[in-house]
């Protein structure tokens, strides 16, 4: 992301937050159901849909897609870790050099914001190789997807590193 000189770890930490917010929000907001949401009457389909282009996103980075991976970013978003803000061009400039081998999302949590948005919060699990040095890391990632025209594009996303046992 935007921190240019950073270590093959903390490099591979800003590349999930593109990915890769709001966790207080959701802590501080019980879950929404479909029942609970009336703007949000599929409630399951639009969870299944931004979870599937979360998911997208990850499979871009395992198969070096950053054409793909930088389509499912909105330009205009903001993507946060403990660096920091970063901008759209700052964090595919850093995704260079950067490859998953393995990941896994866990826990997966879902509130609607509007009839074509939503936020999905989980935990990752994911292994790699940034710039080199091979990497395993474990964070907790937010992130808001909304639908622009036919495309779904993620807004914002933050990562907060999962502390270690």
């Amino acid at each position: 992301m935007p921190i240019p000189k950073t270590s093959p770890v903390k490099t591979a930490a800003l590349i999930v937050v593109a990915i890769a917010i709001f966790s207080a929000l959701l802590l501080a907001r019980p879950r929404t159901s479909a029942a609970q949401s009336p703007e949000s009457p599929d409630v399951p389909s639009l969870e299944r849909q931004i979870v599937a282009k979360e998911r997208e996103g990850m499979e871009a980075l395992k198969t070096g897609d950053l054409k793909r991976f930088g389509d499912l970013t909105a330009d205009d978003a903001v993507l946060v870790d403990a660096q920091g803000p970063a901008t759209k061009a700052q964090v595919l400039k850093n995704v260079t050099g950067f490859t998953l081998t393995d990941y896994s999302m866990d826990d997966v949590k879902f509130v609607p914001l509007s009839d074509k948005s939503g936020l999905i919060t989980y935990k990752i699990s994911e292994k790699g190789v940034s710039h080199g040095k091979e990497f395993a890391a474990q964070a907790y990632v937010s992130s808001i997807w909304t639908k622009r025209g036919s495309d779904w594009v993620c807004l914002f996303s933050q990562e907060t590193a999962a502390r270690q046992h």
